[in-house]
């Protein structure tokens, strides 16, 4: 397995893994990656540091004597830390969120959101944040016209009667 840092056209960064270099550049001249914030699949390897150990650093992490209490120095931090993971409630908080700040700022058209993201970008409905459904044909076929759409991590509450 192997570790790389991604960016796409667009300047987001993210990283994935692959089975190989190969899989990698195979992936990518198929056109089957994407970015995870914008979907475009132009997607490049970013600059990454690479992970080498060596000898020196394998001896320079070896146990070191203890030293009395008395005169041990404040404990200092020698690595940089990796930020904490978010929990799921975390994550669930955040969808939560944005769930909110849609449904507030927003109007929902439903199953006509297709039909109404192209009239608002013709120019034929007036301009307005709108969310809805949208089957998977009809989604790729506004962000080829250039209507710019994004999925939500979330189902609208409709109402079934």
């Amino acid at each position: 397995m192997i570790r790389y840092m991604l960016k796409c056209s667009e300047e987001h960064q993210f990283e994935s893994w692959f089975r190989s270099a190969e899989a990698f550049e195979t992936l990518c001249e198929n056109g089957q990656l994407s970015c995870p914030t914008c979907g475009s699949s132009k997607v490049f390897k970013a600059m990454m540091a690479p992970r080498v150990s060596t000898a020196r650093k394998a001896e320079s992490l070896a146990p070191e004597p203890e030293v009395p209490a008395a005169s041990a120095p404040k404990a200092t931090l020698t690595t940089p830390m990796e930020p904490p993971r978010p929990t799921a409630q975390d994550v669930e908080q955040a969808v939560a969120n944005l769930r909110a700040e849609v449904e507030a700022n927003s109007d929902y058209v439903g199953l006509e959101f297709a039909t109404e993201a192209r009239k608002i970008h013709d120019g034929e409905a007036p301009a307005r944040a709108i969310y809805g459904e949208a089957k998977l044909d009809d989604a790729k076929a506004l962000l080829e016209e250039g209507v710019p759409v994004l999925p939500l991590p979330f189902t609208p509450k409709r109402k079934l009667n």
